[in-house]
């Protein structure tokens, strides 16, 4: 499934899971509508909507975990937001603190082209303005990261 045929807020469900797991193990359904700010029926819904879609697996009052197409869709979204606050706040002058909310914006339209584009302008960065590692072409995060 190409991450086109996803929805915005599928893609932002899928980031979402990747961040908690990576903070703390198994994503717990409340911990994602925190997240996420909708109530828990909505991120139930979506986390249901997510393994219909065989992007997560969860079992009923566990955590959801993301499948490797969920994993891989997650770590584009990623990338393309970090590489799209690089370029923001490098390129045109954005302020650091404004990036964030622009790449939220724009992560979800860029195309892979552009995306390899930007990523080749910046001389193929491993970090974000924030500090954050930038998984790269191939998804990976750099080798001095050891969580993404």
């Amino acid at each position: 499934m190409s991450k086109a045929a996803l929805t915005d807020s599928i893609q932002d469900y899928l980031k979402g899971i990747y961040k908690l797991s990576a903070e703390g193990g198994v994503t717990s359904v409340s911990a994602l509508a925190r997240q996420q700010g909708v109530s828990p029926a909505s991120a139930s819904a979506m986390v249901k909507k997510l393994a219909a879609l065989e992007l997560a697996d969860h079992q009923p009052y566990g955590g959801v975990v993301l499948t490797r197409s969920g994993e891989q869709v997650a770590l584009e979204i990623i990338r393309h937001h970090r590489l799209l606050e690089l370029y923001l706040a490098e390129t045109l002058g954005v302020h650091v603190d404004d990036v964030h909310d622009e790449a939220d914006r724009l992560e979800h339209v860029i195309s892979e082209e552009l995306e390899a584009r930007i990523d080749r302008a910046l001389g193929f960065p491993t970090h974000d303005p924030h500090g954050d590692p930038i998984p790269d072409a191939e998804l990976r995060w750099p080798r001095s990261s050891a969580l993404g």
